[in-house]
């Protein structure tokens, strides 16, 4: 009931929602100078939370000796087949070596040779041993001056007024306890989008997912719901992985050039070029036409490199080293067999997102977005994240320097009562998991998920609409009997409204410009006409999409105009109605 329901208000200047990479460094870099309250609020715990918590073995984005920030801008355009925003890109390239540097100072273990230069894999990448990387984050951030976390707080609505943020409400996941946060600037940093599709392994394995589970998609949500811009969703994620454990291939085909091999003993992966969405649907295709299964050709790596490949997995996906060990045979005797995963929207990888300036400022006034929720700038990974959360900061502290009036309303008691709805219904016959396992079934059958062979087409897409909105009278009946259960319903929420805007953005390219990524099998061929970013936003509970002109070679920050029909604009583009 309500009235059992403890309502707690805060108040405080900035609000982090999401302590995971870019979170934290956007927390202690705002403790740096300390001038501002920051509060970081947390569905898990800040320790062990987000894409870092089991750690990781390589700094994947570096600008390694040779190599200049431009580089990396280049390389990422061509891997996104040219859908990308150049000036975020660039921003966050001059700022990787930094923040790596900045991670070493605080205890990151970062391998160096024998003449002390850091152990380079690949153009791009560094080893290190970060099985810690995610507690000293926490650390750097919660001992910042002037910052204090809120674990175990999952934040589900954002208040907005006149297009101006002046907070969030949500609630604790452990005991019947609400929050309403009134901040002067908020930071979304909650990262990408889980669980819309059915995964590799259905029932008691579902867990064993490429990106975290635990990341539904809430950033996206509360900022599809509160009217900001978004930008090409369509571009999903799909990963290639190894088979069953899910655990990731580019430690195996980085470190020991591993190449890409069907059943029949083939080399594939350049038949089909060698961009990520490429390296996938060679491997989906080789195994539709019979050629299959697909593997990376480890046989002929040493036993040295064998045992460095152990230890790699054990930093960051310990499964796989444990598959290998119990199997008997590890990947010097047995080649590594690989698979895609289910799709995700996810902009640490892609360009899908929020749609942001230099600063990372959204469309919505004090609303801000970093790491994997961030539109425009694919190939992040940790230190881009990093980067971001930097450059949000910064962002922040030059906005509140503003000196204007923060209007607010009682809208927030709508949202509570809201949470009270949900433990007021009566028993239903369907359970929460069975209207989730519903959504990633439709997702799979009509918008282009595994089964499918990631193909969709125009027909699927529209039942796909219709069939996720049918399941929202069925979530609106749902009890929930604890916090737990209030969690697990406000997860399928905020899917089901990411599914509806990746919906719309898939049916709004009409072109097949990413295999697998986005197969469109009604528009088959690349169009010129779709070198243009697919963007949207949520007006009267329905997606409007946007078609702007791409930004090229402009590392000017992006303004935006706010006109008076309520649309966005942005200087030097013009916005066509699609």
């Amino acid at each position: 009931m309500l009235e059992n329901l403890l309502v707690e208000k805060i108040n405080t200047d900035v609000l982090i929602v999401g302590g995971g990479t870019a979170g934290c460094y956007s927390a202690y870099t705002l403790g740096l100078e300390g001038q501002y309250k920051v509060l970081i609020a947390e569905k898990a715990n800040i320790k062990r939370s987000g894409c870092l918590a089991a750690g990781v073995n390589a700094i994947n984005a570096y600008i390694t000796e040779g190599r200049v920030p431009q580089d990396y801008v280049d390389y990422c355009k061509n891997d996104a087949k040219g859908i990308v925003r150049e000036d975020l890109l660039l921003s966050i390239s001059e700022n990787l070596n930094e923040v790596t540097h900045t991670l070493e100072d605080n205890g990151l273990v970062i391998l160096k040779d024998e003449n002390g230069k850091y152990v380079t894999r690949g153009n791009r990448n560094i080893k290190i041993n970060g099985e810690n990387i995610k507690p000293i984050l926490a650390k750097m951030a919660s001992e910042s001056k002037n910052v204090s976390v809120l674990n175990h707080v999952n934040i589900t609505d954002l208040l907005v007024e006149n297009n101006r943020i002046y907070g969030a409400v949500g609630f604790d996941v452990n005991e019947k306890k609400a929050y309403a946060i009134f901040a002067k600037a908020i930071l979304m940093a909650t990262g990408g989008a889980a669980g819309l599709y059915r995964p590799n392994n259905p029932g008691f394995s579902r867990h064993k997912m490429w990106y975290p589970p635990f990341n539904t998609g809430a950033g996206y949500a509360m900022g599809i719901n509160a009217g900001a811009e978004m930008t090409t969703f369509e571009m999903r994620f799909i990963a290639l992985r190894c088979k069953d454990t899910i655990a990731p291939t580019g430690t195996i085909a980085q470190g020991v050039k591993a190449k890409q091999m069907n059943g029949l003993g083939e080399i594939y992966e350049t038949k089909y070029g060698v961009a990520t969405c490429e390296r996938v649907y060679g491997t989906t295709k080789e195994n539709a036409e019979g050629r299959g299964p697909c593997y990376l050709k480890t046989d002929v790596i040493s036993k040295e490199q064998e045992e460095d490949l152990y230890k790699a997995y054990l930093n960051m996906a310990p499964s796989q080293t444990l598959k290998w060990l119990e199997g008997g045979q590890g990947p010097a005797e047995q080649n590594v067999e690989i698979e895609g995963t289910e799709p995700y929207i996810v902009g640490g990888h892609t360009a899908s997102g929020y749609w942001v300036d230099n600063n990372r400022a959204t469309t919505v006034q004090g609303l801000y977005a970093a790491g994997d929720v961030a539109g425009g700038a694919p190939q992040k990974y940790v230190t881009g994240a990093l980067a971001e959360g930097k450059l949000a900061a910064l962002g922040i502290e030059e906005y509140l320097k503003n000196d204007f009036k923060q209007e607010q309303n009682d809208s927030w008691k709508k949202i509570i009562s809201d949470y009270k709805h949900y433990f007021d219904n009566t028993a239903s016959n369907i359970t929460i998991s069975q209207v989730e396992e519903a959504m990633q079934k439709i997702m799979d059958e009509y918008a282009g998920g595994i089964t499918k062979g990631y193909q969709f087409n125009e027909t699927g897409l529209e039942l796909a609409t219709t069939k996720i909105k049918g399941l929202y009278p069925v979530l609106e009946a749902l009890q929930a009997t604890d916090t737990d259960d209030l969690l697990q319903i406000y997860e399928i929420k905020e899917r089901l409204t990411v599914c509806l805007s990746l919906i719309e953005h898939l049916k709004a390219r009409k072109e097949t410009r990413w295999h697998s990524f986005a197969e469109n099998m009604s528009h088959t061929k690349v169009s010129e006409s779709f070198e243009a970013y697919i963007n949207s936003v949520k007006q009267d509970d329905e997606i409007r999409i946007i078609k702007r002109p791409l930004l090229v070679g402009d590392y000017s920050p992006l303004e935006f105009s706010f006109n008076d029909d309520g649309t966005i604009g942005y200087a030097g583009g013009v916005v066509d109605e699609h």
